[in-house]
């Protein structure tokens, strides 16, 4: 069989080697499911995404998603970095809006360009929904963490954009920095909610510039913890909003990520809540570093 193009990209990047690394494949629609399940293990990157045809279904293209472990309905990274594939190596012309056809639902991507390359990419996530809301001191212990280090001003939330996550206020980025998953504890935690993974957040950062910090642990998924994720920071940005976080109903802000594992990230983050409907943005940079064959011997 011809062998599959796959191609090495850093989303939520602002250079290359920086954001989270994605492998997307293309022409990859004959092969079985426990195949594509296979060469995600066998990449390891915490998502690989796999474009089935070039061909476009429902004016979308149809898109999988896995981690090393299991298929996903959605996650934020590969759904940008899948698109900036499809725009590049597909469509070879520049267009406004591409749509990913995901197990979640139909994406919208749209793109803007610098010097005719597509340069920042966002997404129109589908809007949150709440879950639990937790006493956010319930944390502390399952994060190793000092109760002082919570912000009990704001609850702990499971939010979803896609897929359930619990969202965690911090007083500092000290405190985000020195927080680790209790796993037994956590595991135990987790038997009753629909969140199986968590993002943590404080309003202090490494760069001036930025608005937030942030960290992603999701063990479940075989991702102990992520650089960048735009999935989980869609659900932080709806937890903003409805809480009030920043005193107001919108937001636009920049969120730095990954920092603790020397992969600084910086996502975008806009969201709206208009008559108790709130609408989510997440966009961010993409860049190429490789092209690949792979070999199916």
């Amino acid at each position: 069989m011809t062998k599959p193009l796959f191609y090495i990209v850093d989303v939520f990047a602002t250079e290359k080697y920086a954001g989270n690394q994605l492998a997307v494949f293309k022409n990859i629609e004959d092969l079985p499911e426990a195949d594509l399940q296979k060469i995600a293990n066998e990449m390891n990157y915490s998502e690989t995404t796999f474009i089935l045809s070039d061909e476009k279904t429902d004016d979308g293209y149809d898109v999988r998603i896995f981690t090393p472990k299991v298929e996903l309905p959605f996650a934020g990274h590969p759904t940008l970095g899948t698109a900036y594939i499809i725009q590049r190596e597909i469509i070879k012309e520049k267009i406004k809006t591409v749509k990913l056809n995901l197990k979640v639902g139909q994406i919208p991507v749209d793109i803007t360009y610098k010097n005719d390359i597509a340069d920042e990419l966002w997404m129109k996530q589908k809007a949150p929904e709440f879950g639990k809301s937790f006493d956010s001191q319930v944390f502390a212990e399952l994060l190793g963490l000092e109760k002082s280090d919570i912000d009990d001003r704001f609850p702990a939330e499971e939010v979803s954009t896609g897929f359930y996550t619990f969202i965690v206020p911090l007083r500092s980025i000290n405190a985000v920095k020195k927080a680790r998953v209790n796993q037994e504890a956590f595991n135990e935690f987790i038997h009753d909610t629909e969140a199986k993974v968590v993002l943590i957040f404080a309003p202090e950062t490494y760069g001036h510039e930025n608005d937030l910090n942030v960290r992603f642990f999701a063990d479940q998924l075989g991702i102990p913890e992520d650089p960048a994720t735009g999935s989980a920071n869609g659900c932080l940005a709806g937890y903003l909003v409805k809480n009030r976080f920043f005193g107001e109903d919108a937001i636009n802000i920049r969120v730095e990520q990954g920092y603790e594992i020397d992969r600084k990230s910086l996502l975008f983050l806009k969201a709206n809540n208009k008559r108790n409907t709130i609408d989510v943005f997440v966009g961010g940079n993409v860049q190429m570093i490789a092209t690949c064959e792979l070999s199916m011997e």
